[in-house]
Formats: structure tokens, sequence, C-alpha cells
């Protein structure tokens, strides 16, 4: 039997999101593994704008949440990361994932490629273009639902027209929130083992967006370019700009001087303790300092929860002294598979200083608080 997700992956909280700690390479051929094995993965791929977008929209954050990989797609949230010492070292965008996955030729069947959404004939277009040009990609098929609702564009016939098809990878263009909130809805149904929103790789296939090149890429500046190709775009940038702008005022910067702070305290050197206590409810008390280096044993625990305890969760953190980034990522997850199971998970008994940490996180809204210490 497999390692449950929550031990394999290597995940670190950035501005309230999940992101797995991965490079281009071997997202690539995690990717090629999961078509090859048939095993279903969920690619997420947020930029500066889903994290604004997440921030007042709890279902667009939670499908990051469910992803199988969530890797950062904008130059931002690395040096976020960078400047908070997060190991998020390298962007790897939606749209050079595909590149890359369109000249991967290790074995010899192509990867088969459904378009489904983008604007009025473009689906059709990346159909026909990919095809021509791709030396490890065929596309299989397309389908362009139109401007209606995502219930709409859910209906047996339509998913029946993609399954028909067989793809390995469906790409979906619908707009961020709306492709999130289709490929929540239909996933379960679908049968390709790899599915995505993104919405700018439809257009680039097609030819009638040219992508930025590689050096406004690597400095930050492609959401510029892609201004100039689509300039109906600039209202939306100019809303993320200033809000991320907020954020790195109001989050950023004050957590990265608090964390600073605590790793200097003695209650930092804490050993990491977790227990796991079964009455009507299931119950952890966790203590000490909590971080990347000292995950391992506080995942087990929560597997161990997952898959051999029963009853929702209550976590006691009275005596816990220190959380990171790791850590809050990984609690995101724990809670997800505990709602996949139809139980809770709350967190009672949080220290001030540990709230603090959730809250500058951009992550204290996502959990229950029982009670707190002052």
């Amino acid at each position: 039997m497999s390692k449950h997700s929550l031990l394999t992956r290597d995940v670190w909280c950035v501005l309230g999101l999940p992101f797995d700690d991965i490079d281009l390479s071997s997202a690539v051929n995690r990717i090629e593994s999961n078509i090859s094995q048939q095993e279903a993965c969920f690619l997420s791929t947020p930029n500066l704008n889903f994290v604004i977008t997440t921030q007042t929209e709890p279902e667009f954050f939670q499908s990051v949440v469910d992803s199988d990989l969530s890797v950062a797609d904008g130059m931002p949230l690395i040096w976020v990361s960078k400047f908070l010492g997060i190991p998020l070292t390298e962007r790897v965008a939606g749209s050079t994932l595909f590149d890359e996955l369109s000249k991967y030729q290790i074995k010899m069947e192509k990867i088969k490629i459904f378009f489904f959404g983008g604007q009025v004939g473009i689906a059709e277009q990346a159909h026909q273009q990919l095809n021509k040009t791709s030396t490890a990609m065929q596309s299989c098929g397309f389908y362009d639902p139109g401007f209606v609702s995502v219930d709409d564009m859910s209906t047996p016939n339509i998913i029946d027209h993609i399954n028909v098809a067989a793809p390995d990878f469906i790409i979906v263009a619908l707009g961020a929130k709306k492709g999130q909130q289709w490929i929540q809805q239909n996933r379960n149904k679908l049968t390709a083992p790899v599915i995505s929103h993104l919405g700018a790789v439809i257009n680039f296939v097609a030819g009638n967006v040219i992508r930025a090149p590689l050096f406004w890429q690597r400095c930050g500046l492609e959401w510029l370019w892609r201004i100039k190709q689509e300039p109906a775009l600039w209202k939306r940038y100019l809303f993320d700009g200033l809000n991320f702008i907020k954020l790195l005022s109001v989050n950023v910067f004050p957590l990265a001087i608090y964390d600073r702070i605590l790793r200097r305290t003695a209650s930092f050197k804490e050993i990491c303790h977790i227990e796991i206590a079964k009455e009507d409810k299931i119950f952890i008390t966790l203590t000490g300092s909590v971080y990347h280096q000292k995950l391992e044993p506080v995942k087990q625990c929560f597997v161990q929860v997952i898959e051999k305890h029963q009853g929702d969760v209550i976590m006691n953190c009275v005596d816990l002294k220190y959380v990171d980034s790791a850590f809050i990522a990984t609690l995101l997850l724990f809670q997800r598979y505990l709602v996949e199971q139809g139980r809770s998970l709350a967190l009672s008994n949080v220290p001030k200083c540990i709230i603090n940490i959730l809250r500058l996180s951009s992550a204290l809204k996502r959990f229950t608080l029982l009670s707190s210490q002052s």
C-alpha cells in the first residue's frame, strides 16, 4: 500500500495557500508518472490572482487545498517565499509545465490532451495546432461549452463526450474561479488521470496570444506583456497589484519580523510532543515547537487519525509555542482529509503567538477555534 499523500507531500503555506516544494523538472516527471500509471491528479497552478481571490472566496480557496499538486505560478509568490525563508525557489508556470510535457518523449505513446473551454473557436484551433506541432502530445478532442453555468456544462452528455475521447490530460480554460469549480464538481466523474485549469495555455497553443519572452518571465514582468497582448486584463492586474501591496504591508512584512523574533526565543527550542486520546471525539495534544524539520512525527499522527480513528478531532494547543509555514500547510491538508470523511477539526486553547502566526499567514480564518489563551 502506498504512503498517504500527507506523508509524501512537502507543502508550505504562502499567503494562505498550500504549495508543494517542487521544481519544474520534478513537476513534469510527476505529471508524466500520473499519466503513465493512470493515477488521478488535480493540478492547481495558483498565481497572484488566485491568492487575492481566495482571500474572499472560500470555495475557490478549497479547490486549491483539494488539489493533489499545487505549484507556484507567479514570481511574486517566489519573492514572498524567499523573503519569509520558505524554500519555494522556482516558479512552476502552468504554461511552461505544459510546454515541457509537449516535448516529453520517454515513452512511445503520445500524451492525449482534451481542450475544454476558451473563447469561441479557440479550443478547436488549439486542437488543430497541437496536432501539427507537438512531438509528444496529440489532441484527442475539444469542447466549447459557451457562456453557461457550471451545472449546464456538467451534464452527463458533456462528461461522456470527454470520457469517450479517453484523454490523459484535460486542459480547462473557463476563467480561474469557474474552471476550478467545474473541476471540483466533475473530477470524480472524469476518467482522465490529470486535469488542470490552464487558461492561458489554450490561447498560447492556438496561437492567438504570444507568450512573453523568457527574460520578461524571469523578471516577473509577464503580466505587463499580457496587458500588451490582452489590454482588457489591465483592470485585473491593477486590482491584484493593489491588494498585493496591502498583503505585503499587513501580513508579509509583519510575519517576517514576528517569525524571526520567535525563532530567537527559548520556546523555539522546546521539543515537540504529540499525543492522541480517544473519547467521544479524538483529542490531539500538541506541545512545544513544530517546524519543518520536526514535522514527520506530526504527519504520522495525523495519518493515524485519518486511517485508524473515527469522529471529529479537537487539537489542544495550550502548550504549543511555535509553528511554521510547513505545519500550517500540513494542517490545512489534514483538515481537508477529515472533511472528506465527514469529520471536522477544531483548535482549542490556542496561544496568542500561534493566533498571530496563523493570522499573518492569512490562514486563521480557515480553522475553527474553540477558545484561546490571552
